[in-house]
């Protein structure tokens, strides 16, 4: 299952500079929701022999230019100042780091992210999106995370995923929770004979998540990473709802059979050898869709 609809979300923010030779990530995430607990940021090195991988069109522009859609938190999103940041924020800093390259972000519409993709506009796609067999037809994908369907419910207050009939459930508007899952199990419901899921949609996950913590609603469902940092960002008023499902991976997009894919895949794979990878996955509390290999095209279906 492809879990963001072609009206995804995301975006991220890039502050590097030179320091001993390392380019240094720096500064602090803060959350729109009102958090302003500071997300610490992980140093990288310019790895010179993967650097040498990098198509030439790029080494020499000495930047990455990536397509991507605001707001979808953790992942992408903008601080109060207006940056982007996020979990794909700081991941794709610290291979363009280690590649030797800056980033230029560029806010698009999702939908239209992939098209520039094919015609050269952006570098890559970087949007949680899903790399999917059919989606693999007009790019190649360099696979960086694992995500899936997940529920929180109010602590407490156990809701089972599998069996929400007569329950008000949360979701942001345009993803697959709303337009696939929940009117799906709320049908299943209905032909059980019993009372349909009241899904409540929400124009932002922010607003989702904090209708469940006031106890609005009595679940929410949402992409994995997103649902686990709401969790985090709640102070303890909601909980997991039963286990992840649907899981597929989240991938880079780029032009089909361009080496960039090659040179982010290998790039990547330095950061989850040396630990670095885990750091950040662990600084925005999505450590549980790490992987341990990144490869090309790796959809499920």
């Amino acid at each position: 299952m492809s879990v963001r609809t072609v009206f995804g979300r995301g975006a991220v923010r890039l502050l590097c500079c030179a320091a001993g030779g390392a380019l240094v990530l720096s500064g602090c995430a803060e959350n729109t929701e009102g958090d302003t607990t500071a997300v610490p940021t992980v140093s990288v090195e310019k790895v010179d022999a993967l650097a040498a991988t990098v198509p030439d069109k790029i080494k020499q522009a000495g930047k990455l230019t990536v397509g991507v859609n605001v707001p979808y938190q953790p992942n992408e999103y903008k601080d109060p100042s207006g940056k982007i940041i996020g979990f794909d924020v700081d991941l794709l800093n610290a291979v363009a780091g280690t590649l030797g390259l800056k980033v230029d972000y560029v806010e698009s519409a999702f939908e239209k992210i992939i098209p520039a993709v094919q015609a050269n506009t952006y570098d890559l796609g970087m949007s949680s999106i899903t790399d999917s067999k059919e989606r693999e037809k007009q790019v190649d994908f360099t696979t960086y995370f694992n995500a899936g369907i997940q529920w929180a419910q109010q602590s407490g207050k156990p809701v089972d995923p599998n069996n929400a009939c007569g329950k008000k459930v949360a979701v942001q508007s345009t993803t697959v929770e709303q337009t696939d899952e929940i009117p799906a199990k709320s049908a299943k419901c209905v032909a059980e004979g019993k009372p349909p899921i009241d899904m409540k949609q929400f124009d932002e996950q922010s607003a989702a998540a904090n209708a469940l913590m006031l106890g609005q609603v009595d679940a929410m469902s949402a992409d994995s990473p997103v649902t686990a940092y709401a969790i985090k960002q709640s102070g303890g008023k909601i909980e997991s709802a039963g286990p992840l499902f649907d899981s597929a991976p989240y991938g880079w997009a780029v032009a089909k059979g361009s080496p960039l894919a090659a040179s982010l895949q290998k790039a990547l794979q330095s950061l989850i050898d040396n630990g670095k990878y885990a750091q950040i996955t662990q600084n925005w509390g999505v450590q549980e869709g790490q992987i341990k290999t990144s490869v090309i095209n790796g959809a499920v279906s």
